[in-house]
């Protein structure tokens, strides 16, 4: 039987994804239960207790493709429903209150065990056919059976909408996609940069491929996602690379991520944009270095030497990494797209390039390694934004609060208002106002 003094279940197919600060903070207190419902081969947390579970299969061979990924929910929906009722019934585990992150249809069944439990869940992106990420990139044209895939695609989204109690987003863009009538049920509060560690380091020195040694003394550009691939812009970013090594014949390039697909269109088997993109430029590979995935602590130190780092995005997810390379005062050239301009201000604390111009990339770079000493202001506000706004030393406990408050079923939660007096009136109605502007262009070009 499990007892103690909270009880709290957090759900994430990535154990911890989102929840890495919020989950370690209830568990450090050994009163609390921390029970965290994952797939296999996810993190392991001191405190909390790890509860695995695994998809029984894959969607059923020729199923309508506008339904493919709401069959894949409602088969992980299935399973964690499994799990929750095997909780309840063998360990007699009734959590105080479920976090979520519902985006691969994890909670679609939750209520269906706890009736009584209210849920938290972390609402990442809402899809629209345009004015968004479908039909940005003109590289990639979508047609009417696009736009009704995306809009059955919501399907997932729209039902964990409704059987939440609370929601949170981490930026306002991303809150501002959601459909209206849910919005006043969703807290914009991002989980939080350890400001403490992802700080500037100047004597900072890491090795690169090849046996290379490198530091703040040397002309390093550097580019990380995920994933090379459009949606974070590894096309741009190459042909950019291609213009540095002309014109910087000192400048060594670190590129960080894997070869695989996160977003957008699957590539035909053995192809990958690294190498579809290597076939289209001619760069000196003694000054390219393509790391694969490395660990945090090197990537924050990769953070610390760079000269110049390249953030590309479609309008999309904000990326943890831009922020944890801002809190290492790093000199940022940012794509000019909804969520890298909702932190970002041309020339106060990065600069902001055209997403489709890689000579637009490339020049800004240049005027960040031309004018090194120019840039210490920048780099200085860049770590300051990320201090002010998203450290975890000030959002975790609005987060820990907010928790207890859906606990107790204070709707709305009291720390709602808390969160918002953070933010002046811009911010706050920036993303309505981005997301009613670009819709207006995608029906101009339309």
């Amino acid at each position: 039987m499990i007892v103690g003094c909270m009880k709290i279940l957090f759900v994430h197919q990535n154990m911890p994804g989102q929840y890495k600060y919020l989950c370690r903070s209830f568990a450090e207190d050994p009163k609390n239960v921390v029970v965290f419902l994952t797939k296999p081969k996810s993190a392991n947390i001191p405190g909390v207790h790890k509860v695995e579970y695994k998809t029984r299969r894959e969607p059923t061979p020729g199923v309508h493709h506008y339904i493919i990924g709401l069959e894949r929910a409602i088969i992980q929906g299935q399973e964690v429903w499994r799990a929750c009722r095997k909780l309840r019934d063998e360990e007699g585990f009734v959590p105080d209150v479920v976090v979520a992150h519902p985006g691969w249809g994890d909670t679609l069944y939750i209520k269906d065990v706890y009736p009584e439990v209210p849920l938290l869940s972390f609402f990442e992106f809402y899809y629209h056919s345009h004015g968004v990420d479908v039909n940005f990139d003109p590289s990639f044209p979508s047609g009417l059976d696009d736009a009704a895939r995306v809009r059955t695609k919501n399907l997932t989204n729209l039902l964990n909408l409704e059987c939440a109690d609370w929601g949170v987003s981490p930026t306002f863009w991303q809150h501002s996609l959601h459909p209206e009538p849910f919005q006043n049920r969703i807290s914009v509060l991002h989980d939080g940069v350890d400001t403490e560690y992802c700080t500037p380091k100047e004597d900072t020195t890491i090795e690169l491929t090849r046996g290379k040694k490198i530091g703040r003394k040397d002309e390093i550009i550097t580019y990380i996602a995920r994933n090379f691939e459009p949606y974070r812009g590894f096309p741009t970013f190459m042909k950019a690379a291609e213009i540095l090594h002309k014109e910087r014949p000192n400048c060594q390039i670190v590129a960080v991520g894997a070869d695989d697909v996160s977003y957008g269109r699957k590539l035909p088997k053995g192809k990958t944009w690294r190498h579809i993109m290597m076939e289209q430029v001619t760069l000196d590979k003694e000054r390219i270095h393509f790391t694969g995935n490395i660990s945090y602590a090197n990537l924050i130190d990769l953070f610390r030497v760079s000269s110049a780092h390249i953030y590309l995005t479609y309008p999309f997810v904000l990326s943890w990494s831009m922020l944890e390379a801002m809190s290492t005062g790093v000199a940022l050239v940012g794509s000019r797209t909804a969520p890298v301009e909702e932190v970002v201000r041309d020339g106060h604390n990065g600069l902001l390039a055209d997403f489709f111009s890689p000579e637009d990339v490339a020049a800004k770079v240049i005027s960040i390694l031309e004018h090194k000493d120019k840039m210490q202001e920048m780099r200085t506000n860049a770590r300051q934004t990320v201090v002010d706004k998203f450290a975890i030393s000030k959002l975790l406990p609005l987060h820990v609060d907010l928790v207890k408050d859906v606990a107790a079923r204070n709707f709305p939660p009291p720390t709602h208002q808390k969160i918002l007096e953070l933010y002046d009136e811009e911010t706050i109605n920036y993303g309505q106002n981005c997301l009613q502007k670009s819709k207006r262009a995608a029906a101009l070009r339309a």
